[in-house]
């Protein structure tokens, strides 16, 4: 099915496949590259999951193991192959997703086989996986000693008491040493079904050749993927206020978090993005008047910023930076959060702001991997991401004063600050 989407001057071929896997082509007429995303509905988070009538716990970091394995095929090297092609191919693991993507010049159609082959073949010799577990090994360690990583991590174990996300998205030394040949071969048929997936494409391609070369290698038939156990309700409240840490740095580094809660549908979500961007504009962005006050008094520097995030069905205000003192930041931003929230943002102001980043989404579409990666992740929360327009028009300046009050709750803030040793 192609629809048309004339505020965004593009179109969209749409289908729903026998084998429940959702195919979205977005059209560019003349491009010589391609962009193509085949992603599944499995991240980090998604460590508890029923599958046949069983349920079943797995290590944390299988999600981020698994992405790493798929790229062996029996007698062939994946990688060079598709750089003989003249692809280049890579991968990503996220809480809630894992997107595997190849980019093309060239040899597309073949490129698209040999990517949809890999994901969708589990081979796990014993010895191969006893390998990568010392190379991901490796990786975990290397992670440890990111700063942006640790003071991130540490703020997600500040907010979270139960939900995953305050497990690190490789998991640990300990948990990788869990994972088997059975429990990866396990993971990927709950969660690499197709009817679990969505491959999107943006570029200049014959949608009816795209379709017959998904049909040739994933086949017809639709069979019941896992089902994600959600596990018991997050609390509202941060499970800490503060968490303080150590690093060789030459001055702090910190992060505030705001811990929205639990999310009902797909639409109040991606509606609530749009609310929490704007909000985090008005409140902190390089413009508002608490960014050049905190600057001008030299508390924060170029490297602060922040926004709304989303992972699964929780949802967090984040910002952060360098400032030697980290808790003035944190008395500001609450303290603005109530001085907006008393007297609202001018309607102006809002309008401006709102006109703005709409502009910037818009112009996002040129971007082909921005564009594939949100066909993507919006297709799995069930909402079609041309739609953005329409949640802009409906957003008001209430709904943003009535977020900024919500930021006044001090037991849904946490803290993490990593000093110089």
């Amino acid at each position: 099915m192609l629809r048309s989407f004339p505020r965004l001057d593009t179109e969209l071929h749409s289908y729903r496949l026998e084998n429940g896997l959702q195919v979205l082509i977005n059209p560019r007429p003349g491009f010589t590259k391609t962009l193509a995303y085949f992603a599944t509905s499995y991240g980090s988070v998604h460590n508890q999951f029923t599958l046949d009538g069983q349920t079943h716990r797995v290590p944390a970091g299988i999600a981020h193991f698994l992405e790493h394995k798929l790229f062996e095929l029996p007698n062939m090297d994946v990688t060079a192959r598709l750089s003989a092609l003249g692809a280049h191919v890579n991968a990503f693991t996220s809480y809630d997703m894992t997107a595997y993507y190849v980019l093309c010049t060239g040899h597309f159609y073949e490129s698209l086989k040999l990517l949809l082959e890999f994901v969708s073949t589990p081979y796990f010799p014993e010895e191969s996986v006893k390998r990568e577990l010392g190379i991901i090994d490796q990786e975990i360690g290397m992670h440890a000693d990111s700063l942006d990583s640790r003071v991130f991590e540490n703020l997600m174990k500040a907010m979270y008491r139960d939900f995953p996300i305050r497990l690190p998205i490789l998991g640990t030394s300990d948990s990788i040493r869990e994972i088997t040949p059975e429990n990866l071969t396990l993971c990927h048929r709950a969660f690499y079904d197709p009817s679990n997936m969505v491959l999107s494409i943006v570029g200049d391609v014959d949608p009816e050749q795209v379709l017959s070369v998904v049909r040739n290698v994933l086949g017809t038939e639709n069979r019941v993927a896992g089902k994600k156990c959600r596990g018991e309700t997050e609390p509202a409240a941060c499970f800490q206020s503060r968490i303080l840490d150590k690093m060789e740095i030459s001055m702090p580094t910190f992060l505030l978090g705001f811990k929205w809660g639990n999310l009902d549908s797909a639409r109040e979500s991606i509606r609530l993005e749009v609310i929490g961007d704007l909000a985090a504009e008005a409140l902190f962005g390089e413009s508002s008047q608490l960014y050049l006050e905190l600057y001008d008094q030299g508390i924060i520097d170029g490297s602060f910023g922040g926004g709304f995030e989303l992972a699964d069905d929780q949802a967090m205000l984040i910002c952060g930076g360098d400032s030697d003192d980290p808790q003035a930041v944190f008395d500001a931003v609450l303290a603005q959060a109530e001085k907006l929230a008393q007297t609202g943002i001018p309607e102006t102001a809002f309008l401006r702001m709102k006109r703005s980043a709409l502009g910037r989404r818009i112009r996002d579409l040129d971007s082909f991997d921005s564009t594939c990666f949100r066909l993507c992740a919006y297709a799995l929360s069930d909402f079609d991401y041309f739609a953005f327009p329409e949640i802009y028009d409906s957003v008001t300046r209430e709904d943003v004063r009535q977020f900024l009050l919500a930021l006044t709750d001090r037991d849904r803030w946490s803290i993490s600050v990593i000093e110089p040793l």
